[in-house]
């Protein structure tokens, strides 16, 4: 099989320093305050402007009550032309500003009796329905004008503009819609000034908050690194003393029970050989049977421990721990296959990682994949300044689905994700790609330093 060709992989970003932590929380803060300013801004300009409806509609009933006790006549309903100058008098002088443009006086049918702009007065309009029920109900409204309805043909030159009704009556009894426009600028005028005068305070509060917070942020982000760095001690730790519980059993194991049964198979042979020579065939048989099932079992012994701790590294290399790994599961039937690129014999730096994820892997080949073959891939390259080793192992066993990984997590298997952790660590990436009836893959990268 082809050794796959190495492929450059992003190395996972290194834990950020304290000032990094601090610097990111300090912008993050920056940007919230600038959303509260914006924010609070857009909120008290539509405060501002609900407040100056309100006021607009206690202005327009204040003003309707000054021109029906003062300027309002019945002559107005006829057009009366005495009637329309004293009530023109009236608005020009008392009414009409800066912020108040227009004036407007409606009959119920839609008419206008009189207004400041003479080339709509004896017009008709329709009136909306909020104007009619002011007829019906009284009171007051005010509203952004739609300056596109033809009405408001006059206004348009003057931009946003508040309109304002109210129901007033001319001395026989008649109601009237008295109607105003006014200037919007002054609405947004008066939030502005709202705003300037609110937001000192508020981003003086926001910055002093920020100082006692940055203090704080420094000390969680020191002691956040000094866990993350406990915790790589600790796992480093941990492999260490696996590795070591490992290597003391083997040698318990070499040194105990597998010297002794050697022993036994050794001194067997010959019993077997005396009754041989006696004629006593049974029990030369029992006793070849014995020796030869001792033997095998031995055998069996030597490859346990050779699982459980191989030879060293730097004494036998990659590729004889490699082929000590695969010979438990070609004991066991599975077709093994084992390439290791000229390059990457000579040993380095990531060899014993790269064992260790093999034999995690491997592991798990031989406890759940039921596979039938397994291929196990060495290569080493250099591109640039970056050199690194690569690993791949494949098997064509029934794998699995995310779910079951996790699920085996949960139950205390956490082998190959301690495994990703130090990967990481030492800058390289650990991907494990299956599917049920798949098989699976596993492909280690890891830069040689």
């Amino acid at each position: 099989m082809p050794i796959p060709r190495l492929r450059r992989r992003h190395r996972p970003p290194a834990p950020l320093s304290v000032g990094a932590a601090v610097g990111r929380f300090l912008l993050g803060s920056l940007a919230a305050i600038a959303v509260v300013v914006v924010g609070g801004f857009f909120a008290l300009r539509s405060v501002t402007v609900r407040e100056a409806e309100r006021d607009t509609r206690q202005r327009v009933e204040l003003q309707g009550s000054l021109v029906e006790a003062a300027g309002l006549e019945d002559g107005l309903l006829r057009g009366d032309a005495a009637a329309r100058a004293r009530l023109d008098d009236l608005v020009q002088t008392q009414l009409l500003s800066d912020s108040v443009v227009r004036v407007k006086l409606w009959s119920r049918d839609g008419r206008i009796l009189w207004s400041d702009e003479p080339a709509i007065i004896d017009r008709r309009f329709g009136l909306g329905a909020d104007e009619q029920r002011l007829f019906t109900e009284g009171g007051s409204d005010a509203e952004l004008s739609d300056l596109s309805r033809p009405e408001n043909r006059y206004e348009r030159h003057e931009g946003k503009l508040l309109e304002a009704h109210t129901v007033i009556r001319t001395p026989n009894g008649t109601p009237v819609l008295f109607e105003t426009y006014q200037r919007f600028d002054s609405v947004s005028a008066s939030g502005q000034r709202l705003l300037r005068a609110l937001a000192p305070t508020l981003v003086a509060a926001l910055a002093v908050l920020l100082l006692f917070q940055v203090p704080l942020s420094w000390t969680l982000a020191r002691r956040l690194q000094r866990g993350h760095r406990e915790r790589e001690r600790l796992l480093e730790g941990a492999i260490e003393a696996s590795d070591r519980e490992r290597r003391r059993i083997a040698a318990d194991l070499h040194d105990g029970v597998v010297q002794d049964l050697a022993g036994v198979a050794f001194g067997l042979a010959p019993l077997a050989d005396d009754a041989a020579r006696r004629g006593a065939d049974d029990e030369a048989s029992a006793l070849r049977e014995s020796t030869t099932r001792l033997r095998q079992g031995i055998r069996s012994l030597r490859t346990l421990l050779v699982e459980i701790h191989p030879p060293s590294l730097d004494s036998a290399g990659l590729e004889a721990t490699l082929d000590d790994l695969l010979s438990p599961l070609a004991t066991a039937g599975v077709t093994t296959e084992l390439h290791v690129d000229d390059g990457a014999t000579a040993g380095s730096s990531a060899d014993p990682l790269v064992y260790r994820v093999a034999r995690e892997a491997l592991r798990n080949v031989a406890e759940h994949a039921g596979a039938s073959q397994v291929v196990v891939c060495v290569a080493r390259a250099t591109d640039g300044d970056r050199r690194a080793i690569r690993l791949t192992v494949v098997d064509d066993g029934h794998g699995f689905d995310g779910s079951m990984r996790a699920r085996r997590a949960d139950e205390g298997h956490l082998g190959m994700t301690l495994l990703e952790e130090l990967v990481a660590e030492a800058g390289g990436t650990l991907d494990v790609r299956s599917a049920i009836g798949a098989g699976t893959t596993v492909e280690l990268e890891v830069p040689i330093r």
